[in-house]
């Protein structure tokens, strides 16, 4: 086994030093429900973007709390048909955010709907890269939700908070080149076992080396996973943080490598990029991540 926690910039990097926050807020008037979650993902369609997933959370959010304080609250995931793939060929770690995660919540008691998505400088912290396709990315999401809100108010979240932990949590499982395929197919068993043993649901699975032309890839595959009570619990008190859920767990073997490897961003992210700082968010969220390392762990093993 081999467990790696990749962060890319030191931990003690005090968040100050970053001139904006992490996450691009939109506020838009919708008093009267034009806009909704599936106008945006037509925006989004139209100016070249793949689905992973539309989740509406308000019915299962009634189903286990029996409340809910909103009136929508999505999870939308999308990937672009080309930057995305671009990005992950150049750039294993990439596939975190096959498919980027964007929130789309609006409270009961309020008129304006809200959407977050996180910055290109943020995925460049996080992946510890720097390249102008993240800003190119960055360009084509804004400008889908420009054109699904057009009349919104745009803004930055607040600085983020002192990162606690690595924004990375990474794993490898040597393999040899004859075996790949077949403990590939171990891992993906021993994963869906264990993230159903802890709660967690896969809303969307994404073949990412089917994508890639001339890929250097043996293996390529991203699970969107998530868990309803911290979906529940972080919402509310930080609904934007939505824009890292559901969270994608990257899994590949590069060819010519002995290894296949397993990712994902941790939720020290949350806790840093969306301001998370009630008690009851940060432990759900931080048992979150046990058991996810838990389930990796195991794999590897």
């Amino acid at each position: 086994m081999k467990k790696i926690l990749a962060v890319a910039v030191a931990l003690l990097m005090s968040a100050t030093l970053w001139a904006k926050g992490d996450l691009h807020l939109f506020d838009a008037e919708n008093k009267n429900g034009a806009i909704t979650p599936q106008t945006i993902e037509a925006a989004l369609v139209a100016n070249g973007f793949g689905v992973g997933v539309n989740s509406e959370m308000n019915k299962p959010f009634t189903i286990q709390f029996q409340k809910t304080d909103y009136k929508v609250f999505t999870l939308l995931t999308v990937f672009h048909e080309k930057l995305s793939f671009e990005l992950v060929k150049k750039y294993p770690q990439m596939g975190i955010f096959i498919p980027m995660e964007i929130g789309i919540y609006q409270n009961k008691k309020e008129d304006t709907l809200h959407v977050s998505v996180v910055t290109s400088e943020a995925l460049e912290r996080i992946l510890g890269v720097k390249d102008p396709l993240f800003k190119e990315l960055e360009k084509e999401v804004l400008a889908s939700l420009k054109k699904a809100l057009p009349k919104a108010k745009q803004s930055n979240s607040k600085e983020p908070l002192k990162v606690e932990g690595a924004l990375i949590t990474q794993y490898e499982l040597e393999v040899g080149e004859e075996d790949a395929q077949e403990m590939f197919e171990n891992v993906l068993l021993g994963l869906n076992n264990g993230l159903s043993l802890y709660g967690f649901v896969i809303p969307s699975k994404l073949d990412v080396k089917e994508r890639i032309k001339d890929s250097t890839y043996d293996i390529y595959q991203t699970y969107s996973i998530c868990k309803l009570p911290v979906i529940y619990t972080v919402a509310l008190t930080n609904p934007e943080a939505a824009a890292f859920a559901p969270c994608s767990i990257a899994m590949y073997k590069k060819k010519g490598e002995n290894k296949i490897v397993l990712a994902f961003p941790s939720v020290y992210n949350w806790l840093s990029s969306a301001n998370v700082t009630t008690k009851e968010a940060k432990e759900v969220l931080l048992k979150a991540q046990e058991q996810l390392e838990s389930v990796l762990a195991e794999i590897v093993e």
